[in-house]
């Protein structure tokens, strides 16, 4: 068997079920995500994304007014806890992998929000724009699929969109800030935090 097909990023995971459920906190609420083997960071919500959505939290004012795509959504930490921030947001869910999507579902209605979820493999099955994408790419997945996620984003951003992506140093966040420098012509660390970078594109 290809161990591709084992990974996260694959459609249909083929890996024994392994069942757990974390409690994370975030901006004063306990939420709660079920995960499973097969899916992105299944024993604890990953350092990148708590980054990330510190990072949002501390500069959610500044989001423009739409809708938010969270691309590569996993079991959904990040979608989720936006609806902490503002639980009429409205935002489309996405991931490749089916049982990544099956999880946010319920996680979602563990947490009582609600949002759309469904299969995409990076922008396949998107249609129309965002006023924000949010990503934290899945790095094993190869250059190529992370340089698409941040390059193709602009595609679907409203004027005046951005995008908002968290990445290793040591894992290509110095190569990502150059592409969304070259996509954009604009690029802003707002984070640094332990080797990883939160970057900011806007789309002009």
């Amino acid at each position: 068997m290809n161990k591709k097909q084992e990974q996260y990023f694959t459609n249909q995971p083929t890996s024994a079920h392994d069942l757990h459920t974390i409690n994370f906190n975030f901006a004063g609420r306990e939420l709660i995500f079920k995960t499973d083997a097969g899916v992105f960071s299944k024993l604890r919500v990953d350092f990148g994304t708590k980054v990330l959505l510190e990072t949002i939290h501390s500069h959610f004012q500044e989001l423009p007014d739409g809708k938010i795509l969270d691309l590569g959504t996993g079991y959904g930490p990040v979608g989720i806890s936006l609806k902490v921030l503002k639980p009429d947001l409205e935002i489309d869910m996405v991931d490749v992998n089916q049982r990544s999507l099956n999880l946010a579902k319920d996680n979602l209605e563990l947490n009582d929000f609600s949002a759309n979820v469904f299969q995409s493999n990076i922008y396949e099955n998107v249609v129309g724009n965002y006023a924000a994408i949010i990503v934290n790419p899945p790095i094993r997945a190869g250059k190529a699929v992370v340089t698409k996620m941040l390059v193709e984003s602009k595609k679907h951003l409203i004027n005046g969109g951005i995008i908002l992506a968290v990445l290793q140093k040591k894992q290509g966040a110095p190569s990502a800030e150059r592409n969304l420098k070259n996509t954009f012509e604009n690029v802003e660390i707002l984070k640094r935090n332990k080797g990883y970078y939160v970057l900011r594109s806007v789309n002009d």
